[in-house]
């Protein structure tokens, strides 16, 4: 199928970057080429950079980036430092992030990420590695019921991974389906009559489990960051509240130059700031893009600039 991916909050990334037409930037997650294309679009002299895991996002970024001054590699935005070593490009004028899961990675149903079709439990965004069938049929009822507490903020966790652990035991979990159908029979009926389907949070935790999202999201931060120009910009769109708290600590992290304990009544480690926030507060989609793009209204943008 066609990759469908519409970009979000694309004006105020762009305006955030700040474009020079003559700068280097990285996309880190060129998706459908969305933001990449209008990226690229603006530059004469410069280059573009974009990144992506997904061998389907892979192949189209680079037929709808064609002619456009942009290298499309096929990589997690967590290795972007050894990508842009290998490039040659010694620093950016500005990195954008586009978190989560992609619109065709949700509506490609071959690929097990929406609990709204049965297909295969896949979940990979790379399409390498353990699926989240594998997961579910081999962790512990302890492990399984972290997992969807920590990455998922499920209140019901003990007993999803407990009715989970049951169920595979009398048949292989291997459907996005039949998880979705476990997930419904374990959770209080009071949530079930809840509009918002009981298995979202258990599949947003698995998610995340088997791409190992969060660790990506931190090491590619520092990755990423650490190859920006002082005037760089670094702007990351983040869909839950664990990836947003994540970039706001870190943003928070890199703006802040004092770093003695609270308690010190004055500053004795002269440590001195790294980046000042563009935003203090996370730009979110207007009322007008969350009516035309349903998958945008939980977006939010924050924005850092290099000192």
């Amino acid at each position: 199928m066609e990759f469908h991916h519409v970009p979000v909050l694309l004006a105020e990334c762009l305006e955030g970057l700040a474009i020079q037409p003559e700068g280097t930037y990285l996309d880190g997650t060129a998706g459908g080429a969305g933001h990449s294309r209008e990226i690229a679009s603006r530059l004469a002299g410069g280059r573009l950079i974009s990144l992506d895991q997904d061998p389907d996002a892979v192949k189209t970024a680079a037929q709808r980036l064609a002619g456009l001054p942009a290298t499309v590699v096929r990589e997690n935005f967590r290795y972007a430092d050894k990508v842009l070593e290998r490039l040659g490009v010694e620093g950016l004028d500005g990195a954008l992030l586009d978190l989560g899961v992609s619109s065709h990675q949700l509506d490609d149903a071959g690929r097990g990420f929406s609990y709204l079709a049965d297909a295969p439990l896949d979940m990979r965004m790379s399409q390498t590695g353990p699926t989240a069938a594998d997961l579910v049929a081999t962790l512990p009822r302890e492990e399984l019921a972290r997992i969807l507490n920590e990455y998922g903020e499920e209140p019901n966790a003990w007993q999803i991974a407990g009715r989970i652990v049951r169920e595979r035991e009398r048949e292989p979990i291997e459907t996005t389906g039949r998880l979705a159908s476990i997930v419904a029979g374990a959770v209080p009926s009071a949530v079930r009559r809840k509009a918002k389907n009981p298995a979202r949070r258990t599949f947003q935790a698995l998610r995340i489990a088997v791409n190992g999202e969060l660790d990506a999201l931190s090491e590619g931060m520092d990755a990423i960051f650490a190859a920006l120009r002082p005037g760089g910009r670094f702007c990351i769109i983040t869909f839950h509240s664990l990836e947003d708290r994540l970039v706001k600590q870190r943003f928070k992290q890199w703006a802040t130059a004092c770093t003695c304990p609270p308690e010190f009544p004055v500053c004795v480690c002269g440590g001195k700031a790294k980046a000042r926030l563009v935003t203090r507060k996370p730009i979110e989609p207007s009322a007008a893009e969350q009516e035309e793009n349903r998958r945008a209204r939980s977006a939010k943008l924050r924005i850092v600039e290099k000192l």
